[in-house]
């Protein structure tokens, strides 16, 4: 049987860069290690070569739990990189590649995990559902949407599910704190239009949608957002302060943020909600005013805020600005405290006797926006512990993005402990 690190580097093997050739090639390879072990895998294409696996597992209770991963990949200059993105190499005990942390380490975990039950001749303690997803770095129109509307039936009886962006370690002091996602900012991508009247660029200006358009992005840029606390990011804070043993203030938290370091990124993007544009596009000649002037801005709205969010983007905006949605999704939040957190917690604590688990808000967003369309519960728990100097948060997206064995094979072992009977 293949190790989790071995079906971590085949898998960044396939180049599934979203945008590029589809995610088939990772998918059939996720289907034929499914089907050898004895999980029939269904797989379908929401368009060409653009593939989701899915499989479910009898276990000891119909109360079944998704676990779910993506196969595509954000791109990578091969240029900028150590390595060839797409090499899977292991060099210094690490997985190097783009997609080793977003997320095709997670995905290993859950086959390695699933692999060895299987060869161990291990039940689940409930019903399993796993899910190998397409898109998740666009929209998900072709991967979690397309499966959750053309495909609702492969999630019967589904309450909860897990995925990424939680479960993974932050030194702090004697110990380990691992954040659990309990929720996520909602996504407003929204496209900016400006209109006005064209003419010659030698000539006062009548009125300039670029100029028109330049001042609202200005604006939307360096607004500051005022501090909204959810309940989850407050009981995160509550437990940092207990774990640290220093109050942190909450009337001054970018600097208490910037003080705690890296347990301070677990809430320093998600105490207020975002708005940062991204893309512009006006003009097609230096001496043209153009009549149209365009923009993209992603915004990221908190659990309960997206009313809030967009009636300030209209007033940043002003009335001279349309805005149109390019992607709207709700934030989506799950029970805490509960039961299952507390079984999420606990797998992780037993295998490592310094894990304090957290609850946590996730800054962006992840394929269980399209899960919870359908009332199914997400948390974000891909169980890693990672090496102290290891940039976590700079691997998504990032250059070198890179994954250590031993946090891989301990994943396998807490999802084990999780999953298996």
């Amino acid at each position: 049987m293949k190790s989790v690190a071995e079906i971590c580097s085949d898998l960044i093997r396939f180049d599934t860069t979203n945008p590029g050739d589809g995610e088939r090639p990772a998918a059939e390879y996720v289907a034929t290690l499914l089907a050898d072990a004895g999980v029939e895998p269904v797989v379908f294409e929401s368009a060409p070569k653009r593939t989701t696996v899915v499989a479910r597992i009898d276990g000891d209770s119909s109360d079944a739990l998704l676990v779910h991963g993506h196969l595509d990949v954000v791109p990578a200059d091969p240029a900028e990189w150590r390595m060839h993105p797409f090499s899977g190499e292991i060099v210094d005990g690490c997985v190097y590649g783009r997609g080793a942390v977003d997320m095709k380490g997670s995905c290993a975990m859950t086959l390695a995990t699933v692999l060895g039950m299987r060869a161990r001749g291990e039940r689940p303690r409930r019903d399993l559902v796993l899910a190998f997803l397409a898109d998740e770095e666009a929209t998900g129109d072709y991967g979690s949407r397309h499966a959750v509307s053309e495909h609702r039936e492969l999630f019967d009886g589904v309450s909860e599910a897990i995925s990424e962006s939680g479960g993974f370690s932050v030194a702090s002091g004697g110990h380990r704190v691992y954040p659990i996602a309990v929720g996520e900012r909602g996504t407003a991508w929204m496209k900016l239009t400006a209109h006005g009247v064209a003419g010659h660029g030698s000539r006062p200006p009548v009125d300039n949608p670029v100029a028109t358009l330049a001042h609202a992005l200005s604006r939307v840029a360096s607004y500051q957002w005022p501090v909204r606390l959810t309940p989850s990011v407050a009981a995160l804070i509550r437990s940092l302060s207990e774990i640290t043993g220093q109050p942190v203030d909450l009337d001054r938290l970018d600097a208490e943020a910037a003080r705690l370091g890296p347990l301070g990124g677990l809430f320093e993007g998600q105490i207020r909600n975002s708005a940062n544009p991204t893309m512009l596009d006006a003009g097609y000649k230096v001496n043209v005013v153009p009549s149209t002037a365009e923009a993209h801005v992603d915004g990221r709205y908190l659990p309960g805020l997206q009313e809030e969010f967009l009636s300030t983007i209209d007033e940043l905006l002003g009335p001279k600005i349309t805005r149109e949605f390019v992607n709207l999704e709700d934030a989506p939040d799950a029970p805490y405290p509960s039961p299952f957190f507390d079984e999420l917690a606990g797998s992780l604590v037993a295998e490592d006797p310094l894990a304090r688990p957290v609850p946590y808000v996730m800054a962006g967003g992840t394929d269980a926006k399209s899960f919870a369309r359908i009332g199914i519960k997400g948390y974000g728990f891909a169980p890693l512990m990672l090496r102290p100097d290891l940039d976590y948060f700079g691997m998504f997206h990032g250059k070198d993005e890179r994954v250590p064995v031993e946090g891989l094979e301990f994943g396998t072992r807490v999802l084990t402990r999780l999953l298996a009977a």
